[in-house]
């Protein structure tokens, strides 16, 4: 049988030995690649917010508003040109720990960073 401290001292070293959760951390490649093959690609990370995305912070708060969701990202309202230089963009990488694998078609530069809420402006 254990006395009752054992039992108390068991459990404290349980708790330090597994330590505080760790914090859901998302990473994520995001590419973009004209039809000729050319490509820019930027490295997103966020929880916290860092990576070589020009505005990291911005694309990790609109990324947190649409849950992670590419397809939920809000279309912002900007006066693109009419200038048809398609991009095929792609999102690789975890998204507070689920796995992403996103691709969609832009119909250029403007276009790609006014529809998905400044994540795809690089």
């Amino acid at each position: 049988m254990f006395a009752a401290g054992s039992v108390a001292a068991c459990a404290i070293t349980m708790v330090c030995a597994t330590g505080p959760a760790p914090a859901s951390h998302s990473a994520l490649t995001l590419t973009l690649q004209t039809t000729d093959g050319a490509a820019r690609t930027v490295q997103l990370n966020c929880d916290p917010a860092s990576g070589t995305h020009p505005k990291a912070e911005e694309a990790c708060a609109a990324l947190s508003e649409a849950d992670g969701k590419f397809g939920s990202l809000v279309k912002t309202s900007v006066a693109c040109p009419m200038i048809y230089a398609p991009l095929e963009a792609t999102a690789r990488g975890h998204w507070q720990g689920s796995p992403v694998d996103y691709t969609t078609e832009y119909a250029n530069s403007c276009v790609a960073g006014a529809e998905s809420e400044g994540v795809f402006a690089f």
